[in-house]
């Protein structure tokens, strides 16, 4: 097994993801030491920044922390991944690593139009502007060794197929679903390679959920029954399958760059199938408010919210909880260990 290199903690995620703190049960989280022995833990100690690009329910659309919190926390980096746009960030947590990622957005542009969100080329502008700021406090050689030796994570589009292909549906009628998913196949590429044109050398994708078990599908499609929505299941597996493949193929194209595929689909439908395991007793449903209509904002601290939320896989009717996440987070860890 290889153990991983030193550098930042680097985290670009497009996720979107917000919420209060609330304490876990801990019968429902394992410990890392009892995820990963020691020696693992001391391995995943070495990265020196996390930058996340993407869609960040970063308001926070969620009872707690997010999978990059639980990773830059696993890696004895920090407790939490702050935005980059935070008016207040300190030089440590600049060279720490921060995130560039906004609630909403997508690879497709459409999406962030739809949403308001900050589109991902515009997080790449963030991202310079960051590594500006970083040279002016670590030095020029300094600020590429830890980009280079950082953990980017790019996490979305997710958004791009509930928004504009399966409910409003713009994109539905433009297209065919895989002549959709491959252009955003071809957009994350170039996502890609302007990240490595940057300096960056440790990348780990996000795959797509399955979408058609999120509540917000529940709702439009199956609103009585809630059963989860096959076809679009089907979906994200053919578009995950494109995914990987591409990353073999960049892989091949950049042998200095390690690209890791984050498979979030199969831990997701492993609690949806079998919550008993994890601790959860409601799949279906967010623990924010009725659990089938809001989201985001509307979940607010003026909305009520369930008594327990570590037993809900999802706070709202797209965004998991804090559980949820943290069990992705695990899943993650253990990819990083045979990759890095």
């Amino acid at each position: 097994m290889n153990s991983i290199q030193t550098g930042p903690l680097c985290i670009g995620t497009f996720i979107g993801t917000s919420g209060s703190r609330w304490g876990l049960d801990p019968l429902h989280l394992q410990t890392l030491e009892n995820a990963f022995n020691l020696n693992n833990v001391n391995q995943l100690a070495n990265f020196s920044a996390i930058y996340v690009f993407g869609r960040n329910p970063r308001g926070r659309f969620s009872d707690g922390k997010l999978e990059p919190d639980f990773l830059a926390s696993i890696l004895r980096i920090k407790e939490n991944v702050p935005p980059f746009l935070h008016p207040n960030l300190s030089d440590e947590e600049i060279v720490t690593g921060v995130s560039f990622a906004s609630a909403g957005s997508g690879y497709d542009e459409l999406t962030t139009s739809l949403t308001g969100s900050i589109p991902m080329s515009k997080q790449l502008e963030l991202f310079q502007s960051y590594q500006e700021r970083l040279k002016k406090i670590v030095g020029g050689e300094g600020a590429l060794s830890i980009v280079a030796d950082a953990l980017v994570i790019i996490s979305t589009g997710t958004n791009d197929f509930v928004l504009n292909f399966y409910d409003i549906q713009i994109r539905h009628f433009q297209m065919s679903i895989y002549s959709y998913q491959d252009l955003l196949i071809m957009k994350l590429q170039n996502f890609v390679m302007e990240l490595f044109g940057l300096r960056c050398r440790k990348m780990a994708i996000s795959g797509v959920p399955s979408i058609g078990c999120l509540p917000i599908q529940l709702t439009a499609k199956s609103p009585l029954l809630r059963r989860c929505i096959h076809e679009e299941n089907l979906d994200a597996q053919s578009f995950n399958r494109k995914l990987r493949k591409l990353l073999q193929t960049l892989q091949e194209m950049l042998p200095s760059c390690t690209l890791l595929h984050s498979d979030v689909f199969t831990p997701l439908m492993d609690m949806i199938k079998n919550p008993e395991v994890y601790g959860f007793v409601e799949t279906r449903r967010g623990c924010c408010g009725s659990g089938v209509v809001e989201v985001g904002p509307l979940c607010s601290k003026h909305t009520a919210v369930c008594t327990d939320p570590s037993r809900h896989i999802f706070f709202d009717i797209i965004h998991p909880c804090e559980a949820t996440y943290k069990y992705i987070t695990d899943a993650l860890v253990k990819e990083l260990l045979l990759k890095f």
